[in-house]
């Protein structure tokens, strides 16, 4: 048990562990996109922009981005309830870093996946 706690705390001070972690998957960053792209947004918009991303991977995705202040999430008093999601100042300023990064993607992708052939089929044989 001490050692998970030890393990915990290096996770806990740690900002690439901790931080990037929690925004660094694939739907967090489509998320984050689509709402940089569209602005303020219900749930069911998101979920018809981004179809693959099952409703409950939604909700609890945008429940951590919210819980990290990359998202805020504003409830009317009406009926039926509506729910909007928009990035905050914070969640924003991740965007270009995001540009950046998918930018190097597309840029390198090629070069990856040739490597990764090459890796996959040098290690196969051994």
């Amino acid at each position: 048990m001490t050692k998970k706690l030890e393990k915990n705390s290096i996770i806990e001070i740690c900002p690439i562990r901790n931080v990037v972690a929690r925004f660094g998957n694939k739907w967090a960053f489509l998320i984050i996109l689509t709402l940089s792209d569209n602005g303020t947004m219900r749930f069911g918009q998101l979920g018809k922009l981004i179809p693959d991303i099952s409703k409950k991977v939604l909700a609890n995705t945008l429940q951590t981005l919210e819980a990290d202040d990359l998202v805020s999430r504003t409830v009317f008093a009406e009926v039926p309830i509506r729910v909007e999601y928009q990035l905050t100042e914070t969640g924003a300023s991740l965007v270009p870093i995001i540009k950046q990064l998918t930018e190097w993607a597309v840029q390198n992708m090629k070069s990856i996946m040739e490597h990764r052939k090459n890796f996959e089929m040098e290690n196969a044989s051994k």
